[in-house]
């Protein structure tokens, strides 16, 4: 599981920063690729990485303000050309499928592949299959904007091996069915579960990412333990006030869900084009007295987020 960041400005695009969008990259779990957020450009970003588009199956977004959706019909487009693609569901709130097809109609430009809309209401479980769940919340911003969290169910632990020795278990089909917690015979006549013979079971991972929204209780339900928090951070830590009547968020409001609700490791997005260079890296040090795990994210920025207990 990896994240990697394809735009994290806010409004418009500047020479450091594009609109805003990130891949959430599941190759090893499911051969898949989901986008939260394609604005302008996106697919001009993705060229400058190793996503390729036929992996991207599913595409969440949090709302239609177009610095988050103006990038879609174009990258939607282009998808045809990358070869034999499967069908592509988006979720989003209520317009955004009307937007979409009325572009591709406008332009008439015929998509190769099937486009599920899924349209967002409210707080819900929108998503459940091969090993995830992704819920929803709406969030507060001056159109309805929504929140995501992303679970990995938990796995089974890894085969001990070791304590498997004394059975002179040849390499094969007997060690899946063992890892899978099944009873197997052996040319001996024993039996034996694969249940005895796992190690603890592992956590699944959890990324909830926050897009454009005033503080509000359901953005610490939705970060709760996450081991990725992504939050916009339009303003300053003294700009409370004005992010309020904004309807968007300070760098400090982040860091202070991410300290109360157990979150591993901040990701500050969405950044003002107010904020180059230097100023861009003060919203870092401002969140970082509030939760030290905080990063200023930049376009193409990523991370690998490990299972569990295993090597970082």
């Amino acid at each position: 599981m990896e994240i990697q960041f394809l735009g994290t400005g806010a409004g418009q695009p500047s020479k450091q920063r594009n609109v805003a969008s990130l891949a959430l990259k599941l190759l090893d779990e499911l051969n898949e690729i989901w986008l939260f957020d394609v604005g302008e450009a996106t697919q001009h970003q993705i060229l400058r990485t190793n996503i390729r588009l036929r992996k991207v199956t599913k595409i969440f977004v949090s709302h239609n303000h177009g610095d988050h959706i103006f990038g879609l019909p174009g990258l939607l487009a282009t998808r045809s050309f990358q070869g034999d693609v499967g069908p592509i569901t988006i979720y989003g709130p209520a317009g955004l499928e009307q937007y979409v097809r009325t572009a591709l109609k406008v332009s008439k430009t015929k998509v190769s592949y099937p486009i599920k809309f899924i349209e967002l209401t409210g707080d819900a479980l929108i998503y459940k299959g091969q090993g995830f769940k992704v819920y929803t919340k709406k969030l507060d911003h001056r159109v309805a904007s929504y929140g995501f969290r992303v679970e990995e169910e938990s796995r089974p632990g890894e085969l001990l091996v070791d304590k498997l020795a004394q059975y002179h278990i040849p390499n094969g089909p007997i060690y899946g069915k063992l890892k899978a917690g099944e009873k197997v015979e052996l040319e001996d006549g024993n039996i034996i579960d694969g249940k005895d013979f796992l190690g603890p079971e592992r956590p699944g991972r959890i990324v909830s990412i926050i897009y454009d929204t005033r503080s509000t209780p359901a953005i610490a339900e939705l970060s709760k333990n996450a081991d990725v928090l992504v939050h916009e951070s339009t303003f300053g830590g003294n700009e409370a006030k004005l992010a309020y009547s904004y309807y968007h968020s300070t760098c400090v409001q982040a860091a202070t869900v991410a300290r109360d609700n157990g979150v591993g490791m901040l990701y500050l997005d969405h950044i003002s084009a107010r904020y180059l260079g230097n100023d861009a890296k003060k919203l870092e040090r401002q969140a970082q007295k509030v939760f030290e795990n905080t990063r200023l994210a930049n376009d193409f920025d990523y991370m690998v987020i490990p299972m569990k207990g295993s090597e970082k």
